[in-house]
């Protein structure tokens, strides 16, 4: 045997044992085929092949997987909204052969079904009621996609309902109402701050009335009994006056104090009719006819 069909050998066995290795990368698996049909398949790290019998056909991700689908439909009120479901998936390890034979494409398989699941669930529900029950949607999903999937060789591990896009108008609209209401609300809460600040305000104002109606009253009580033992007093130091002498002699003091405070004051605009001091007996009279009508009155 010359060199050159040594080399030319050596060169054939070399490119035959590295031809029949291969590396599958960690959560993949290869599928092996030979001559079209499938024979087994490899996991991660480094395999062997026949050469030119068998080949790598493909390989299928372990990986935890998610597929966003946008599916458009109509809510039991008439509003068309979008409503955005992510599907997280991974394939069986023990039906890699079922997820890569059985389906030419998984994901359209997924997302025609999670279209079916929205368009059957939102449209027997209000826009509102989509909102508070977008978790019961997102678990029909998941347990619809499950129960036909797993035959297909692939795991539905969740299913969120992550966004709900109404109309745009639609949106303007909750947007208006929303914010009328509270406003509505913030008016109420307005009108009883300051219905409470009236309230308030007149039960001060009467406690106020009424803290000078009775220091009014007081006032009187004390100048009466002031009179009163003023009146006493005279009458017992100086013999043969009466008390209507005395309350004579004590409107003279008072209106003769009168008219000195109005002197006293430069400023003073008080305006004095005609009088003279022989009319304090005309007052003093009609004084006593008032008090007398007055016990009358009360005593009948």
């Amino acid at each position: 045997m010359d060199t050159f069909t040594l080399i030319v050998l050596i060169s054939i066995a070399v490119i035959l044992f590295f031809g029949s290795l291969f590396t599958v990368e960690q959560q993949e698996v290869a599928v092996i085929e030979r001559f079209g049909k499938f024979v087994r398949t490899c996991q991660s790290g480094l395999n062997i092949k026949i050469p030119f019998f068998e080949k790598v056909a493909g390989k299928a991700s372990l990986r935890i997987q998610q597929l966003d689908v946008k599916a458009e439909t109509k809510t039991k009120d008439d509003v068309f909204v979008n409503v955005l479901v992510s599907v997280q998936y991974a394939v069986l390890p023990e039906k890699v052969y079922e997820a890569f034979y059985k389906l030419n494409n998984p994901l359209v398989q997924i997302n025609s079904y999670v279209f079916d699941v929205v368009r059957a669930r939102v449209p027997r529900i209000t826009l509102d009621e989509l909102f508070e029950k977008k978790d019961e949607i997102a678990i029909a999903v998941k347990d619809e996609l499950n129960e036909t999937m797993v035959d297909f060789g692939f795991n539905i591990i969740n299913s969120l309902v992550t966004d709900i896009e109404p109309d745009g108008k639609v949106k303007d609209a909750m947007n208006e109402i929303n914010a009328a209401q509270r406003m509505r609300v913030a008016a109420n809460e307005k009108g009883e701050a300051e219905k409470i600040l009236k309230v308030k305000a007149a039960e001060a104002e009467a406690e106020s009335k009424a803290l000078q109606g009775k220091g009014v009253a007081d006032q009187r009580k004390a100048i009466i009994e002031g009179l009163r033992e003023s009146v006493e007093t005279f009458k017992d130091s100086v013999q043969g006056t009466s008390a209507a002498d005395v309350m004579n002699l004590v409107l003279l003091t008072q209106y003769f104090d009168t008219i000195k405070d109005i002197g006293a004051n430069s400023k003073s605009n008080t305006i004095l009719m005609p009088h003279s001091p022989g009319g304090m007996t005309d007052l003093s009279a009609q004084l006593r006819e008032a008090m007398i009508v007055a016990n009358k009155i009360s005593k009948e």
